[in-house]
């Protein structure tokens, strides 16, 4: 065994690997000498990459303990049972003063080549833990409270999360929002598995019981789930293997952020965790043209104008000239890429799939809003503020018709539009299907046939996909192309 390690260890830096054992037993052979088998993970980061990126949306009812649990995973500390570990994690006074988060926050925890995790103890900086990690888990931290539920709604569809992580609360179980979370991520297709926290609040059996629930819920016609319970490092192993296989299976962790019981478990599972896109899609993705999704706009001082958001195509280098758009009248600015950060360090060159900052200098702020995208200026992208869409209606207290007026979520667009039509129906009432035609109500937008559509309204909650788009031509806005003016209109 120990030859073969070693001869295996070999190879590994022959091709620039590192090799890592998960777990090893000993099996029952007809010779006296105990025999052993080991199952060794076998890490290669792709030669184009730093280290391995995951983005895990974290979701969950308000007070499950979301917050919490990123606070001692990525600070390396358990929390004092009032709250300490999430400080670090908010972003405004508000969230410290409420204790709930509203805003959408990023954060990072690494694992290096032998499987440790890399975080902010040992007084780390954000650089530091990229430098010495191959693998990165970006978690998005979203809102737990039905007021934000549009926030939450917004970081699931625009960050392109590769798992959720469901957080349950022990000692109340499934209440509040947190049905809502597990309809939103099964209907986005987010491959999901469940927390079980403050398991130390509560005894044995209030556990168990929220873990019947729980199971109870994933195995009804409408998830299909097979749930997995983790107790063991060796569960974990398996769990992480089988859920990347397989969609269909949910482990299920229960662990406690104050006295750290199973957090090793849930730290094995997220190291072990492969990504999700094969580096053969992401070289199909890499060869199109350039298409960033603007998500948030800040400004820095002496920096000037950042946007922050995902690459879906393409690949985006420093002093990259694109065009941003539409403007509220269709229009599309030139724009030049000052420089790139990702993951709070910097970046020369950004890849499809991958989520960064990009400065834009001096660009006008408030020719900029969420839902744009830079795209290059040879795209020549199409925009539309009529569309068509197949969904499915989830709930409604009554019937939906046209002239209803919906919030509609495409990636990272988000704006109200009315029903135009609806193609072979008058009405539409919940659980039916139809093809449906909409408006949007302030200014167009750049969208995808095909791109996965959410829609709500009060209770009204709809799913479904872009079939048709009425793209915009130049004649319609009655735009000339005014380049002088270091404008590009299409």
């Amino acid at each position: 065994m120990r030859a073969s390690l070693k001869t295996l260890r070999r190879m590994a830096e022959k091709v620039g690997a590192d090799i890592t054992v998960l777990r090893e037993r000993e099996v029952d052979y007809d010779s006296d000498v105990p025999r052993k088998i080991t199952e060794v993970l076998v890490r290669k980061v792709p030669d184009n990459q730093q280290f391995l990126d995951l983005r895990v949306a974290v979701l969950g009812n308000v007070d499950s303990g979301k917050s919490t649990l990123l606070g001692v995973l990525t600070q390396g500390e358990l929390d004092n049972g009032r709250g300490r570990a999430r400080l670090n994690l908010f972003r405004h006074l508000h969230e410290i003063q409420s204790g709930r988060t509203s805003s959408i926050s990023f954060e990072i925890l690494g694992f290096n080549s032998k499987g440790e995790v890399v975080n902010y103890s040992d007084s780390r900086t954000a650089e530091e833990i990229c430098e010495s990690s191959s693998k990165m888990i970006t978690f998005i931290d979203l809102a737990g409270h039905h007021k934000y539920l549009k926030t939450t709604i917004f970081g699931l569809t625009s960050y392109c999360p590769d798992f959720a992580m469901l957080v349950v609360s022990a000692n109340t179980g499934i209440v509040g929002t947190t049905r809502e979370h597990l309809g939103l991520a099964m209907a986005l297709k987010v491959p999901f598995f469940i927390v079980i926290s403050k398991v130390d609040l509560c005894s044995k059996a209030t556990v168990e019981r929220t873990v019947k629930q729980l199971e109870r819920i994933l195995k009804q016609p409408g998830c299909n789930k097979l749930p997995l319970l983790v107790n063991s490092d060796d569960d974990a192993v398996t769990a992480a293997q089988q859920f990347a296989q397989s969609p269909n299976i949910t482990p299920i962790f229960t662990l406690s952020s104050v006295s750290g019981e199973n957090l090793d478990l849930l730290k094995v599972f997220l190291n072990i965790l492969p990504p999700l896109t094969n580096s053969k899609e992401q070289e199909e993705l890499m060869q199109q043209l350039t298409e960033f999704q603007v998500d948030e706009i800040y400004t820095v001082p002496e920096v000037g104008t950042v946007v922050g958001g995902t690459l879906s195509s393409g690949i985006c280098r420093e002093g990259e000239n694109l065009v941003v758009g539409p403007t509220d009248d269709g229009k599309f600015l030139r724009l030049k890429v000052c420089s790139i950060q990702r993951n709070r360090s910097a970046c020369r060159v950004l890849r499809a799939g991958q989520a960064a900052t990009l400065a834009l200098g001096p660009f006008d702020r408030s020719l900029l809003r969420k839902g744009m995208v830079m795209v290059s200026p040879e795209m020549n992208p199409t925009i539309c503020s009529v569309f068509e869409a197949e969904i499915v209606l989830l709930f409604h207290a009554t019937t939906f018709r046209k002239g209803f007026q919906v919030t509609v979520h495409v990636g990272n667009v988000r704006q109200t539009a009315i029903v135009e039509k609806i193609h072979g129906k008058d009405k539409l009432r919940t659980g039916e299907k139809a093809v449906v035609c909409f408006r949007f109500i302030k200014h167009p937008e750049y969208l995808k046939i095909g791109a996965k559509l959410l829609f709500r309204e009060g209770v009204t909650k709809g799913i479904g996909h872009v079939t048709d788009l009425q793209a915009i031509t130049t004649k319609e806005n009655g735009l000339e192309e005014s380049l002088g003016s270091g404008q590009l209109s299409f």
